[in-house]
């Protein structure tokens, strides 16, 4: 069996993030705005420890699959070198910074690269900079596969499509009761987040129509009834 590729480190991580690698890549990008909604609507409110994800898990998850995909050649080719990317996208909503800093810092002492931008308005979201990094990769170094964490088909059915268009594998990462359009597209692969090994340190709450107790159970709005004043 093919051991995992070590994760870069020092200048290696750096040229891997900048572009400088000449490897192609199996990229990762995290909307983390739109994964932490979809957590939080299944907990119906912030997550405990427990029920964080650990991103190491997803790296190892992310190792492992690189791995599997670096040794998919023609007979007569080399191997293909195949260096994973991990990404995660998020805001940073003024005034925060302390608080999102040891998060943000832990991701980084993981060997995520992490895109922070100032939420200063509705407007200002990260779909088009992960869109925008994954063209760059695509059409420089070039992507032996990609995973997008996200439950905003709105944003990315479309593109991820384009991509798949070239051969290349997707995969959405998302939570099931949220991520529908996934789930329906033959072409893309969808794997639920709590179906990755160890990536929540408890089982999450989900309580879906197709899984109701005898007894029936509460589900809770996946937004206060405030927000409709806004």
């Amino acid at each position: 069996m093919t051991p995992p590729p070590v994760p870069a480190t020092g200048k290696g991580f750096s040229e891997t993030i900048a572009g400088q690698s000449a490897a192609s890549r199996f990229l990762l990008v995290w909307d983390a705005p739109n994964m932490d909604m979809g957590l939080g609507a299944i907990l119906g409110g912030r997550p405990t420890a427990a029920h964080r994800p650990r991103f190491d898990a997803l790296g190892r998850w992310l190792l492992q699959r690189t791995a599997e995909i670096s040794g998919h050649t023609a007979d007569s080719e080399a191997p293909r070198r195949v260096e994973p990317e991990a990404t995660v996208f998020t805001n940073i909503v003024p005034g925060s910074a302390d608080v999102v800093r040891p998060w943000v810092d832990a991701l980084r002492n993981v060997g995520y690269a992490v895109f922070a931008k100032p939420k200063l308005s509705d407007d200002s979201d990260v779909d088009a900079d992960m869109l925008d990094h994954i063209e760059l990769r695509r059409h420089t170094v070039g992507l032996a596969g990609l995973i997008v964490a996200s439950a905003d088909g709105q944003a990315f059915r479309e593109p991820l499509l384009d991509v798949v268009s070239d051969g290349i594998p997707v995969t959405v990462i998302g939570f099931r009761e949220h991520a529908s359009w996934a789930l329906t597209t033959e072409e893309l692969e969808f794997v639920d987040l709590e179906d990755i090994p160890a990536v929540f340190r408890e089982p999450l709450p989900r309580i879906g129509l197709d899984s109701l107790p005898d007894d029936g159970a509460w589900l809770t709005p996946f937004r206060p009834l405030q927000a409709l004043l806004h």
